[in-house]
């Protein structure tokens, strides 16, 4: 029904819709204002609010006499006095758009076309100012002094948090200067500023305590404390910008200025914080030209706007528009877009990751977005930052990334944040074009970007070649190392691989193999260790030490280098048949001067770009360096292509499939092939054999239909001897 366009719903339909928006927006302003923690986004809410109000429109007779048209806010909480406000603190109602804030005007304008008509120097003035992202709070002062303070709650009855109030420094316990009504309600927003929401999320997480999600929410809670104490550690803040009663010693009203500009200059006097970014203007070009300014120092100001607030200036000419019934009709409040918000660019942080993959990343200044504060944003690739995307087009119409560049952020849902644009005329001068690193960060490793044999394109990320040294890549090609389709060492699995390399006993692969000879002399033994003891410690020695003459093809495939899987090291295995015959031709390749290719030979199977990466991999001295140290605990057997005359498969062309259990489906390969035997994929005419493990499936039935001989794994070892 949510998603049923509001013209075309009947009645009834428009009915259940109205009370299922009501339900859904009190549960939202409950979430948000009792309980300062928001279950919707801002944008979820306000496509809420946007949708009941059109089915309102449509629908006059059916609108709820409590829904939420009529609606501010949310019950007061549990817990504390109640407060009735003299006048009800209503909400604003919202633009989302030029043309919204044209509307407005527009609407004040035919509001008082008489005066227009009757006076042609007549105009209207508006103020605009930013629209503080906190608490809303009502300060009552009665000659001069701070009485009593509360929150807005439902818009009639609020909050009794008077004490918790007085501990914010930028309200004053009496008022300055002279002038003021005997009875003043100021009114204003409380508010966290981004420093200190900082400095209490790393003691919050110094402590192992909560992790405060932005500086709203934070402020909100801290100022629902109860104890005053606490609040008084938050270090809040208040810029007053509105009132409530305000009345002489008779209890007559009396305003305390004439016009809305001239109010907030007065809270100044008295004592107050109001903003510094208030302006006056009878034009909707300097309306909006002022909202975008405000929009592109957000990050800048110290604290959250979530948009401006446009007001009619003339206090006389706010009573004559007067009010909806939640709303004044002379404000609105433009609010930026729900899921961008405007930043700077402080700096571009490498990462390597654990496949060694150079990501940037961008710093920048905190900007809350879509209710988070971002801190941080994904810039994917070096060609990211240039303005270029993974096909070589233009993003961003083709402007590259700056450190000090004004930056417009997106965050979609939980999606991760990323920069959409940069506002160019914002550019310092200084500004220099990013230079990505061509060596890693973390071990100072070249790092290359690959080019595809196929298509000639060079991969959108650079990688660090220093696979057996990098720290970043570790403890992923230590897993590597050891897994079962590698050097397959028995009790050696992913949690072991990653404790020990934290505790700092292995941190590359030939530490495995020293491992025993350095326990012997430790004082921490790892039999003492919790999750071992005597007996899983020796087994896993004893592991170890029966993997110290592994099969070649094994060993290749287990050095992780990039490219090279189970097959490549297979055929690399049984063209250079030993490491060192590997390992010298390889190296000389990799220091050759012009055509390397020429030197490494070519390999029916093995492409250039896989020709490239091993030749990267010993390119790299460390690399050879920790090879050497692992060959100097590691003795890999020699590759043996066995084609006797007597072999009962040479000649024939095997398939292996379904679950092999007395071996991986690479070593039945490696295996058939040293026997002199071709391995296919796929069932064919010339198929001499097929070997069917359980879950055999449409390959043994195509056997069985061609009359191909079928055996068990059984059968094979039988077979081979």
């Amino acid at each position: 029904m949510s998603n049923k366009p509001v013209d075309t719903l009947s009645p009834p339909e428009a009915r259940a819709e109205l009370e299922r928006l009501a339900a859904a927006m009190a549960e939202a302003d409950i979430a948000y204002h009792q309980k300062d923690a928001p279950e919707i986004s801002d944008a979820d809410y306000d496509a809420l609010r946007r949708r009941n109000e059109a089915i309102e429109q449509r629908f006059p007779a059916l609108v709820l006499p409590d829904g939420p048209s009529a609606a501010v806010g949310a019950a007061p909480a549990e817990g504390f006095a109640k407060v009735r406000h003299g006048i009800p603190m209503l909400s604003l109602g919202n633009a989302f758009d030029d043309a919204d804030v044209a509307d407005f005007v527009a609407r004040g304008r035919k509001f008082f076309e008489k005066e227009f008509a009757r006076d042609p120097d007549f105009k209207l003035y508006f103020t605009a100012e930013p629209k503080i992202d906190g608490l809303s709070a009502s300060l009552r002062y009665e000659n001069g002094v701070f009485v009593r303070g509360a929150t807005r709650g439902d818009g009639t009855e609020g909050e009794d948090i008077t004490e918790n109030l007085k501990t914010i420094k930028d309200i004053p316990k009496e008022l300055k200067g002279s002038g003021w009504p005997a009875v003043i309600e100021i009114r204003g927003e409380v508010y966290m500023s981004h420093a200190e929401f900082q400095r209490l999320k790393a003691q919050s997480a110094k402590f192992g305590g909560q992790d405060y999600v932005n500086p709203r929410n934070t402020a909100a809670g801290s100022l629902r404390q109860k104890n005053p104490e606490i609040t008084a550690s938050r270090n809040l803040n208040f810029f007053a910008y509105a009132w409530g009663i305000s009345e002489n010693a008779a209890g007559q009203p009396q305003p305390p200025a004439a016009t809305q500009g001239e109010a907030v200059e007065k809270f100044k006097q008295w004592g107050f914080v109001t903003t510094p970014l208030m302006i006056r203007t009878d034009s909707i070009e300097a309306l909006l030209a002022h909202y975008r300014a405000i929009e592109a120092q957000r990050a800048t100001l110290g604290y959250d706007i979530d948009g401006v607030v446009y007001k009619l200036d003339d206090l006389a000419l706010q009573q004559r528009w007067g009010f909806v019934a939640r709303a004044p009709r002379w404000a609105i409040a433009h609010k930026f877009p729900a899921e961008q918000a405007t930043t700077i660019l402080t700096g571009i942080d490498i990462q390597v990751g654990r496949t060694g993959a150079l990501t940037p990343v961008a710093r920048l200044a905190p900007v809350t977005v879509g209710g988070v504060v971002v801190e941080n944003a994904t810039l994917h690739n070096e060609d990211y930052i240039k303005g270029l995307g993974n096909d070589g087009a233009p993003i961003r119409n083709g402007v590259d990334l700056r450190i000090g560049d004004t930056v417009i952020v997106q965050r979609a849902g939980d999606v991760i944040p990323q920069i959409v644009d940069v506002v160019l005329d914002k550019r310092p001068a200084d500004a220099k074009p990013f230079v990505f690193p061509e060596t890693c960060p973390v071990c100072g490793s070249p790092a290359i970007r690959e080019v595809n044999e196929k298509t000639g394109k060079v991969d959108s990320k650079r990688r660090c070649t220093g696979e057996l040294v990098c720290p970043a890549q570790a403890i992923e090609k230590l897993k590597h190392f050891v897994a079962r389709d590698a050097m397959d060492i028995d009790g050696l699995g992913d949690r072991q691989v990653t404790q020990f390399y934290e505790e700092g006993r292995i941190a590359r692969p030939a530490d495995i193999f020293t491992l025993r000879a350095r326990d012997e002399r430790s004082v921490k033994k790892l039999k003492d260790v919790d999750g071992f003891g005597a007996t899983s410690v020796r087994k896993l020695f004893d592991a170890i030490e029966a993997r110290r003459e592994p099969e070649l093809d094994r060993f290749i495939y287990a050095l992780g280098i990039r490219h090279v899987g189970e097959t490549t090291a297979a055929l690399l295995a049984k063209t250079f048949t030993t490491m060192e015959a590997f390992r010298d031709t390889a190296s000389a390749a990799a220091h050759a001067e012009g055509d390397k290719h020429a030197v490494f030979p070519q390999i029916n199977g093995i492409g250039d770009t896989v020709r490239s990466s091993v030749m990267a991999f010993f390119a790299n001295d460390r690399n050879i360096e920790a090879l050497d140290d692992l060959l100097a605990e590691v003795h890999p057997k020699p590759y043996v292509v066995t084609i006797a005359a007597d072999s009962a498969v040479a000649g024939k062309t095997v398939v292996f499939t379904g679950s092999l259990e007395r071996m991986t489906r690479s070593e039945a390969k490696a295996m058939a092939e040293r026997l002199g035997a071709k391995v296919a994929g796929s069932i064919s005419a010339a198929t001499d054999i097929l070997v069917a493990g359980p879950g055999a499936g449409s390959k043994l039935k195509k056997a069985e239909e061609l009359g191909v001989e079928v055996i068990s794994e059984d059968e094979w070892f039988e077979r081979v001897g």
